[in-house]
């Protein structure tokens, strides 16, 4: 392919490259649409190619028609239905041919001299029956290097075009318009008339003043076919002349570059407000974790202080054995008792009796209390978290934009119906008694290993009894010493004293590794709830850090492209100025 350029460009021409490649990648790495990488890249490999001028409007404003007169040939097939159903390109060669270079696109040569320097792309009306067609013509239009814009004088201007225009004016194409049929006015005020509609709709649309001519195909074909008489009124020459002035080789190089710079500026601008909506989403998806992450936490400190209240009631029942037990001993070792002292198991038996009496019952039944209050916690807790997210997925159902592409989508929505879908089902599946029942086991398995005895099938009131029984024994031998040095010693107020202390330690003792194994089991309970939360969220949380980082690597990405297309565009302002407005209608 010939190249456009010359010298003095070149390096303009690689910062433009530098920049549509940059953007690439970025497009790439935020998984743009398959469509939009080509249309960026079919831009930039144009930079190597003729120029390429597209034309583009309904099926019966005469297209066809209007290419074959400014070809000068009637190369195109006319008619009064839509002639073209796919996009035609017109190139320079030595004889007419029609080659069918890819799927709907259709080569078409002929040995017109201004096709030695321009391409011509006729395509389906932008009112096309088939739905297909019109997609090839908006899909066409970035690949332009200059787009001319024709209407009918008949019905100029119409909504479909409108609609269409819309579509394509973002691409930053220059556009000119023409008013086709022009011949059907008898009276020059009807043509100034429709050039003033198409004009001023135009100038809406497109935001500038635009480029209006009107003229009459069928007459320019004519006179180049042989009629002259017909040249006059087909209006032609100020079309043709605008062509030549504005497509000089500098005309041609500025169109030439400004064409991947505007299809790289819209691209980089939807995908950045895609990346800003996305952004706006992931940030509340934030707050939702925190949300979560904050219920998780203030759950651990609740359930933190609750269990100290609890606990203090299992404390409370053993504190009050040991006081019995304090009382058993002053009661005992009196000279008054000191038969009662020798025999051992009566005194073991009065020990169980009076100081253990019913603690293995109550410290079971405030145990029993703890994991009712345990498990009714954990179910609250989950069930919170599904009604956040619930409230989630409602609140932000349909929000992502209509153009939002890749996976980032279903990834997001998989994920947190995820979260969603583990945190219902352990509310759905939530079997309070199996619960309790784990609780209990681990419960009972903590305190019979603080009393170094086998859980087997013992509850946890046998197991305290077990550690009562053990201390009880303790005292019995205890006490039978207090009753010897008794009668030895006339029972001396400082050997009181010691059996007092030994007794104190050994109930202490007792007590300080009940409590301790149902702490630390319990505590253990706690933490294993929020754990579950928590890492039923991680995956969800993950993708979000990991999304926002890369959004914002993104985002940074794309206004960096922006920055320097803008750059070229100045620069290339500054070389190649641009030219003055054309003649008019």
């Amino acid at each position: 392919m010939r190249r456009l350029f010359d010298a003095r460009l070149d390096e303009l021409l690689k910062t433009e490259r530098r920049a549509l490649t940059d953007l690439r990648v970025a497009l790439a790495r935020l998984g743009a649409s398959a469509e939009d990488q080509a249309t960026l890249d079919r831009s930039v490999e144009q930079l190597d190619e003729l120029f390429l001028l597209v034309i583009v409007g309904e099926f019966n404003a005469g297209k066809s028609a209007f290419i074959n007169a400014l070809v000068g040939h009637p190369t195109l097939e006319e008619g009064v239905t839509p002639t073209t159903s796919q996009i035609t390109v017109l190139r320079y060669g030595e004889r007419e041919q029609r080659i069918v270079a890819e799927q709907n696109v259709l080569h078409v040569t002929a040995p017109v001299d201004l096709l030695r320097e321009i391409h011509i792309v006729d395509t389906p009306g932008t009112n096309a029956i088939i739905r297909e067609h019109e997609a090839l013509t908006s899909e066409f239009v970035p690949r332009a290097d200059l787009v001319l814009f024709l209407t009918s004088a008949d019905r100029p201007f119409t909504e479909t075009e409108r609609a269409f225009l819309e579509r394509i004016r973002d691409w930053g194409k220059k556009i000119v318009f023409v008013i086709n049929k022009v011949d059907i006015f008898e009276r020059p005020e009807e043509a100034a008339a429709v050039r003033a509609f198409v004009a001023g709709h135009a100038r809406r649309l497109i935001g500038v003043e635009p480029d209006v001519f009107g003229v009459s195909a069928r007459a320019a074909l004519r006179a180049k076919r042989g009629e002259p008489a017909q040249w006059a009124a087909s209006g032609f020459e100020a079309l043709e002349r605008y062509i030549e002035e504005r497509l000089d080789t500098e005309g041609r190089m500025r169109l030439k570059l400004e064409n991947p710079l505007g299809v790289g500026r819209h691209l980089a601008e939807r995908y950045l407000r895609t990346v800003e909506s996305r952004r706006t989403l992931l940030d509340a998806d934030v707050a939702t974790l925190e949300d979560v992450e904050r219920q998780v936490a203030l759950y651990e400190e609740d359930m933190a202080r609750g269990f100290v209240l609890r606990m203090a009631e299992i404390d409370k029942v053993l504190l009050e054995m040991e006081q019995r037990g304090h009382d058993f001993f002053d009661e005992m070792l009196r000279i008054g008792r000191v038969f009662d002292l020798v025999n051992r198991s009566r005194v073991q038996k009065m020990f169980e009796d009076q100081v253990v009496g019913e603690t293995p019952r109550l410290v079971e039944r405030r145990v029993d209390e703890l994991i009712d209050w345990m498990v009714d916690a954990d179910f609250r807790q989950w069930r919170s978290v599904t009604v956040t997210l619930a409230a989630r997925r409602r609140e932000h159902e349909g929000l992502l934009p209509d153009d939002d592409i890749g996976v980032f989508s279903s990834d997001r929505v998989r994920l947190i119906d995820s979260v969603g879908r583990e945190a219902q089902r352990v509310v759905e599946t939530f079997d309070r008694k199996r619960e309790s029942a784990a609780l209990a086991e681990g419960a009972r398995g903590a305190v019979a290993a603080a009393a170094a005895a086998g859980a087997g099938a013992l509850g946890l009131g046998a197991l305290v009894t077990a550690v009562a029984t053990t201390a009880a024994a303790d005292v019995s031998g205890l006490l039978m010493a207090s009753a010897m040095a008794a009668i030895g010693f006339f029972i001396l107020p400082a050997k009181r004293r010691q059996g007092k202390a030994e007794m104190r330690g050994k109930i202490t003792a007792m007590r300080d590794r009940l409590a301790a194994a149902l702490r630390s089991q319990f505590e253990e309970e706690i933490k294993r709830s929020a754990s579950r939360i928590r890492a039923s969220v991680a995956p969800y949380s993950r993708f979000i850090r990991a999304e926002r980082e890369k959004l914002d690597e993104t985002a940074v990405a794309f206004r960096g492209s922006l920055d320097t297309l803008e750059r070229v565009r100045a620069e290339l302002d500054r070389a190649l100025p641009q030219p003055a407005g054309g003649t008019r209608l």
